[in-house]
């Protein structure tokens, strides 16, 4: 008899912990809907972290099982579709597939890396620039990945170095990494990033604006990590490359490459300047999409929307929106809240512990989730945690990007195994840089980040 796969196993535990603390009496002064929707908490996150089943479709099982057990109201479920940063998504999506079916992104990708020759350290730098730069003009990490990882590959190989090769691994792994984790500074980038955001919206009403959190979060988690992405990679993949072959040439840039570039571009000024104009970027992307299917005005057909773009990711976030909204709607978040508070000492005052204890608890959060639900586990905490430290709300929100920016182990991130899978690479392989890699994060990076937001006045004190 064939033994049944550990995914199966772990579905079959969290079924069984599900409904075992859907009917488990509740202690004194928790209600019995606290008890249920904690259940449907440990089921969905269960799901979620198993991969057992598609992100979507466990999304889809929370609305039903939610509004079922109506363990709040349908307002409250349906809250993230509500909320801009859900229509950032959606927006995101459209253009991130305009992007590449038309070559634009190949296009920028080519041009930022020209045709000459490049030693190994500079190939793997220019791969973490490219995949940075991308992160600002193309709103959505799995694409970005489709995109690049299929062109450094190629120019992997024009550079002698063989699928297989520790070279190539490294190449791969510098794209595949640098695409996420510099990505998590980027506010529309990634969808952590913009989980958090809806919460902070849908939960509280506070508002993340784009140049505030590229403010905040950028200078360590983006370009100094990038800085570490490269060193890591070249440290622990080391490699030497040979003349490159010649390229084959790219097209003149067609007209719908040049309408997209405009359209691209104007939605990053406004993005960045969201400050100014007070547009949400939620509508940003969405008009950006609008714009980038009207028929002779956009870029790509108005039928691309229905046989292209792939809408899992939208009901996907819609439900962790939900999710969060429930939480503290029902008052489980209070009682997470309390228990996490019994547990770790936070304190007025005492910044540099409050820091490195949230910022930890973000981090290994991801162990027990999926990456995009790490902010959805926490963001519903914010409160009590601005409440126990003193700081303003926005700064204990923010403390989730410093953990979700952290991978650990690959199977956190969705996009990072995609990117693996269509790379050849193995998750062992992986773990060769990741784990090193978060390491340094870790006892570096974190220090870094409460340094730089101390200077920036981002503790309010």
């Amino acid at each position: 008899m064939a033994m049944p796969k550990i995914s199966t196993l772990l579905t079959a535990v969290i079924l069984a912990a599900a409904v075992a603390i859907f009917f488990t009496p509740p202690p004194a002064g928790v209600s019995v809907n606290v008890m249920h929707t904690g259940a449907l908490l440990v089921l969905v996150m269960g799901l979620w972290a198993v991969g057992s089943l598609p992100e979507y479709f466990v999304a889809l099982i929370f609305f039903t099982l939610a509004v079922l057990l109506e363990v709040a109201t349908p307002t409250v479920i349906f809250s993230g579709f509500a909320s801009g940063t859900l229509w950032l998504v959606l927006g995101g999506l459209v253009i991130a597939e305009a992007v590449r079916s038309t070559g634009l992104g190949e296009r920028i990708a080519r041009a930022a890396l020209g045709e000459q020759t490049l030693s190994y350290r500079k190939l793997v730098t220019a791969a973490v620039l490219v995949s940075l730069l991308l992160s600002f003009l193309m709103p959505a990490t799995v694409a970005r990945i489709l995109l690049l990882v299929p062109i450094f590959a190629a120019v992997a190989e024009r550079h002698g170095l063989a699928r297989d090769s520790m070279g190539y691994t490294g190449v791969m792994l510098a794209t595949i990494l640098a695409t996420f984790q510099c990505g998590t500074a980027i506010l529309p980038a990634n969808a952590p990033n913009l989980v958090l955001a809806g919460a902070a919206e849908t939960l509280y009403g506070v508002q993340l604006i784009y140049a505030e959190y590229l403010w905040a979060q950028f200078p360590v988690m983006g370009l100094i990590k990038g800085w570490l992405i490269i060193f890591m990679v070249c440290r622990l993949c080391p490699a030497e490359t040979q003349t490159a072959s010649t390229a084959a040439a790219l097209p003149p840039i067609s007209a719908e490459e040049k309408r997209l570039a405009v359209i691209v571009f104007a939605s990053l000024a406004l993005w960045a300047t969201d400050f100014l104009h007070g547009i949400r970027p939620g509508w940003i992307a969405l008009a950006a999409a609008v714009i980038a299917m009207m028929p002779r005005v956009g870029a790509v057909p108005v039928t691309m929307f229905q046989e292209r773009v792939r809408f899992g990711t939208f009901f996907y976030i819609g439900g962790i929106l939900g999710l969060g909204a429930v939480m503290i709607e029902t008052g489980l978040s209070v009682a997470i809240g309390n228990a996490v508070l019994g547990l770790f000492r936070l304190e007025p005052g005492a910044d540099v512990a409050n820091f490195a204890v949230l910022s930890l608890l973000s981090t290994f959060a991801g162990l027990i989730t999926t990456n995009p639900s790490q902010p959805a586990l926490l963001a519903p905490l914010a409160g009590h945690f601005a409440e126990a430290t003193g700081w303003p709300l926005k700064t204990a929100l923010m403390t989730s990007a410093i953990g979700f920016s952290t991978v650990i182990l690959p199977y956190q991130v969705p996009p990072v195994v995609v990117g693996l899978q269509v790379a050849h690479l193995s998750v062992r392989t992986a773990m060769r840089v990741t784990v090193p890699l978060a390491a340094i994060s870790i006892v570096a990076l974190i220090p870094l980040n409460y340094v730089w937001w101390r200077l920036i006045g981002y503790f309010g004190n």
